[in-house]
């Protein structure tokens, strides 16, 4: 990594912002300011969990696709499933299950209720690594240790309505666990 800045560019970035456009209201200032964090935050963390995953041969999102083979009933999951609960693009998974069957962490089977479709299908090694991986993930609260469990939860739940707000998800469970969500969050804060 790199030498830290002196300065922090998106608060600068934000005073230069509203010199430039002086008669937007200061929400515009504060939504440039939150994206561009966000942004910032995503390629940090992403970084930081790829190195930490690096020693067990994995990236974060083939991670993720080992877990989401752990936790489903059989260890076998369709294609188009993991594409659509990962919320990627069928090509993305495709090469995913590509590099993990490579490196012997899946296999793939036809799909025995739909003729033209294939499963990934978890291995005992990716169930080892997918076990080492979250130990490790886990044992670093997956790169976010420098926040405590009461700013992890608001973070959540900010974020959870950004989603809802796009429509990423159904939102009769969203408003369900929203109450539930804030439930937690009222509870750390408090």
């Amino acid at each position: 990594m790199s030498q830290p800045l002196e300065f922090d560019p998106i608060e600068r970035a934000g005073q230069l912002w509203t010199r430039t456009w002086p008669d937007e209201p200061p929400e515009v200032y504060d939504a440039m300011r939150a994206v561009t964090s966000i942004m910032r935050a995503h390629q940090i963390l992403l970084a930081e969990l790829d190195n930490m995953l690096r020693p067990h041969g994995i990236t974060f999102s083939r991670y993720e696709a080992l877990v989401l083979l752990v936790h489903s009933r059989a260890g076998a999951l369709p294609l188009s499933k993991i594409g659509e609960r990962l919320q990627v693009h069928a090509t993305s998974v495709t090469n995913v299950v590509d590099r993990l069957e490579a490196a012997g962490l899946v296999r793939r089977e036809p799909n025995p209720r739909d003729g033209r479709g294939t499963l990934a299908v978890i291995t005992d090694d990716g169930r080892a690594v997918a076990a080492k991986a979250t130990e490790q993930l886990n044992g670093a609260r997956f790169g976010l240790a420098a926040l405590d469990g009461a700013e992890l939860a608001q973070v959540f739940a900010v974020l959870r309505t950004l989603r809802v707000g796009a429509g990423d998800f159904a939102t009769q469970e969203a408003e369900t666990q929203d109450v539930e969500t804030h439930a937690t969050v009222s509870r750390a804060a408090g």
